[in-house]
């Protein structure tokens, strides 16, 4: 079980990747710039090394053909396992490593929020702020470097998990762990918007 979930973070967290570059425009039509607030996407999170990495995957990934033996799950799992131990690709897809330039600034981020803490009345108070719908819920969580913890004190009411949204807060890039994910950054929000397109 643990090989099959280590494959689907692989698959997941590429997917995060193509996602946080196209999924979200930093400049979405309607949307302005929030003064004092810069706004970022998901990518500025990872390290330029890493995000290098990332991007050009090596020829295990990229010259794999569809229907071919390597194509087949057992394959993968086989190459992923080999490759884990020692490879800058796959340690950069389970990376904590973080753009330390981003440690107090005020950001905005578009995403989708996976509530942490809650009272009676639906209050969400603490949040993981993700890049992509049903992480850490549905699927395997993102890299830590694509997590942000948010703690929101006067709480937010969240109608549904499926709407994302920007946040607004000053960004710290401090490493928490709990029983749902690794969030390799932490944010205090100051506030928060509907994302629309």
């Amino acid at each position: 079980m643990k090989i099959f979930r280590r494959l689907l973070e692989v698959c997941v967290i590429a997917g995060a990747i193509c996602l946080a570059t196209v999924g979200f425009a930093k400049d979405a039509p309607g949307e302005a710039e929030v003064p004092g607030f810069t706004t970022l996407e998901w990518t500025d999170l990872i390290p330029p090394a890493d995000l290098e990495i990332l991007l050009n995957p090596p020829q295990y990934v990229t010259q794999v053909e569809d229907g071919s033996v390597e194509d087949q799950i057992s394959s993968q799992i086989q190459n992923s396992l080999e490759a884990a131990s020692d490879d800058r690709y796959q340690q950069a897809l389970s990376s904590t490593k973080v753009n330390a330039e981003l440690n107090g600034a005020k950001i905005r981020l578009p995403g989708f929020i996976v509530p942490l803490e809650f009272d009676e009345e639906q209050t969400v108070t603490q949040f993981f702020l993700v890049p992509y719908f049903g992480a850490c819920l549905h699927m395997p969580p993102p890299p830590p470097n694509q997590i942000i913890l948010v703690n929101s004190p006067d709480g937010i009411q969240l109608q549904e998990l499926y709407m994302p949204f920007w946040i607004l807060g000053e960004l710290s890039t401090s490493i928490t762990e709990n029983d749902m994910a690794t969030a390799a950054y932490s944010l205090r929000m100051a506030g928060i918007e509907a994302y629309t397109e």
